[in-house]
């Protein structure tokens, strides 16, 4: 039904928005993780994982589209498409005491950058709260038509 887009918008807005959230909070969480995975005989960090989104696509039916068209669509949301590694390098670090160093004492550590990481979690919040408050005032809008008819 047309009237609960609105809705529809802001739930997929919001449900992306925390996956975001959770995955800023797996980075942060294994900012410090050198053997997250063993390849090639030998054990790997964590790599910084990233929540790309896109717009959802409009049904492809011709009726979905004639009525998108006559009601002057305003969009059918936001979606997850996939979540993928952050290509820098891993940090190397000096620290000749830890397990893991090389013959140098240097130490391959994950590639999460805690600053990117909290400005990242800063911006998935706003989107989130900017979403809700979408959210309430449509709500508040079909309340306030509801009214009207008594």
């Amino acid at each position: 039904m047309a009237m609960f887009s609105s809705f529809n918008i802001s739930a997929s807005a919001l449900t992306a928005q925390r996956l975001r959230m959770d995955v800023v909070a797996s980075n942060i969480a294994n900012a410090t993780t050198t053997r997250a995975q063993y390849v090639n005989g030998r054990w790997v960090p964590y790599q910084r994982k990233m929540v790309v989104m896109e717009a959802k696509a409009a049904q492809p039916s011709f009726s979905s589209m004639l009525e998108d068209r006559m009601q002057g669509s305003v969009g059918q949301g936001v979606r997850v498409t996939q979540i993928v590694n952050d290509s820098e390098p891993f940090k190397r670090v000096y620290n000749p005491t830890h397990p893991d160093a090389d013959e140098e004492g240097y130490v391959l550590m994950p590639n999460v950058d805690l600053l990117k990481e909290q400005v990242d979690l800063l911006d998935a919040t706003r989107a989130y709260e900017a979403n809700v408050t979408a959210l309430n005032a449509s709500k508040a809008m079909f309340l306030k038509a509801l009214e009207i008819g008594r």
